[in-house]
């Protein structure tokens, strides 16, 4: 081939050997922008922001409760006794309106973990002097015998601390009687369960609580332990053995069985009093309780019994002797009670039966002095109570209840003893009302 010829085909072939590279490469750019083009139109979609929880609705509310009576004082005990109840010293023929409880609350949802409760309270009760001057300045009125409102709860609770169980602390309601006991009693505006009645623990104290269930499923099993300062709502200073030196352990556990119809409720507690001295050993006193129900919406029958201790809570000096000895105080009481519909929803009955014995080993030939810290406490008399009711609901959480209230007192002591009592009685005729709001 001539050189020329040579030259020639050369060129060609490069310029075709040009344009094929040329075009593969044109090929290539097209694929990867088109591969480009399809991973973004194939690439999912970004993963949205979960939807707010609107099952979830915070609690902002303010509610409250009242009840109290137009009472008729158709007898009152001579002697006196029961300063436990409203009536101690009230005046035979003795007739009047007045409250016994009443209730400003207000919750408050933090968030969905965190929630607070203030409650304000206000429950008077008249109260006799030796001198038989009755007088309502007390813990619940002001000096001036007004009522008056005093901080009864203030507390924080964490939801769900674990699962089934909330934590609380700050000023609450312990589980001596608030609870189940209360609840299933079902008529606290009446009066007040037997262990509440006898004033045997607190109804409210200043500490911290785990309160949940051992099932949150179905919720048949559940407990409330506590601890506190045994102060309630008073400012103890800094001296006071309640500020820090003893405190009082609450516990209860609870179970409902046969699809919820049978109720059991057992409860301890203790706290030491005072320390040991020379004259008296150590004080402290224990309750333990158990409430026994059965319960439906149409009929409740119920059982309440407690024992309590109270460490070195009496002073004896036995018959002919001189000297005087500590000893343990044992008081022991029973209540049984049943409430029902008689009307669906309008008309329904309530009966009662309480016995009490202050000291199950009082001996009636000792003499006796009291040293339990306990004010109202003496282990002199035996009691007895007596309530039935017809309760008339015409509108939902509004109550008008006439009712038969009897206390009946039985001195202990041998009638030759100094300061003995005859037996005697209290006989009350009550209009109670009863109403909520907010709740």
């Amino acid at each position: 081939m001539k050189p020329l010829y040579l030259t020639r085909f050369l060129l060609v072939l490069s310029l075709l050997f040009s344009a094929v590279a040329s075009n593969a490469a044109g090929n290539n750019l097209t694929t990867k922008t088109d591969s480009s083009a399809i991973a973004k139109t194939t690439a999912k979609p970004a993963a949205k922001k979960a939807d707010p929880d609107t099952a979830w609705k915070p609690v902002r509310r303010i509610w409250g409760y009242s009840f109290g009576d137009f009472y008729y004082d158709a007898h009152t005990d001579a002697g006196g006794r029961g300063g436990e109840t409203n009536y101690a010293g009230v005046p035979t023929y003795r007739n009047a309106f007045q409250f016994r409880r009443l209730y400003l609350g207000y919750d408050y949802d933090i968030t969905k973990k965190f929630s607070a409760t203030l409650l304000l309270a206000s429950e008077p009760t008249a109260s006799t002097s030796a001198s038989g001057t009755t007088s309502i300045q007390n813990n619940d009125n002001l000096v001036d015998g007004k009522m008056s409102f005093f901080i009864k709860q203030m507390n924080l609770r964490v939801r769900d601390l674990w699962s089934g169980t909330d934590f609380v602390i700050g000023e609450m309601a312990t589980p001596t009687w608030s609870f189940l006991p209360e609840q299933v009693w079902g008529y606290r505006f009446d009066e007040r369960t037997i262990a509440d009645l006898h004033k045997l623990g607190n109804s409210y104290d200043v500490g911290a609580a785990l309160q949940g269930t051992f099932d949150p499923a179905t919720k048949n099993f559940g407990y409330n332990f506590m601890v506190g300062n045994n102060s309630q709502a008073v400012l103890a200073n800094a001296s006071s053995p309640n500020t820090g030196f003893y405190k009082q352990f609450y516990g209860d556990i609870w179970g409902k069985f046969l699809d919820q119809r049978i109720i059991v409720d057992l409860y301890d507690d203790y706290v030491r009093t005072a320390a040991a001295t020379f004259a008296v050993g150590g004080q402290a006193h224990s309750l333990t309780k158990g409430m026994l129900a059965y319960s439906t919406p149409k009929f409740t029958l119920g059982v309440e019994a407690f024992t309590e201790k109270i460490t070195n809570g009496v002073d004896i000096t036995p018959i002919g002797g001189t000297s005087k000895t500590a000893v343990n105080a044992t008081a022991q009481g029973i209540s049984i009670y049943s409430h029902g519909a008689i009307y669906k929803d309008k008309l329904g009955y309530f009966v009662r039966y309480d016995t009490y014995n202050p000291d199950k080993d009082f001996d009636s030939g000792d003499t006796y002095a009291v040293n339990t810290n306990i004010s109202s406490y003496t282990p002199y008399q035996k009691e007895q109570f007596y309530n039935l009711g017809i309760d008339y609901t015409p509108a939902k959480n509004i109550h008008f209840a006439p009712n038969v209230w009897l206390y009946e007192f039985k001195d202990q002591r041998a009638s030759t003893t100094t300061g003995y009592l005859p037996n005697d009685h209290t006989l009350i005729y009550r209009l109670t009302f009863f109403f909520t709001f907010g709740k």
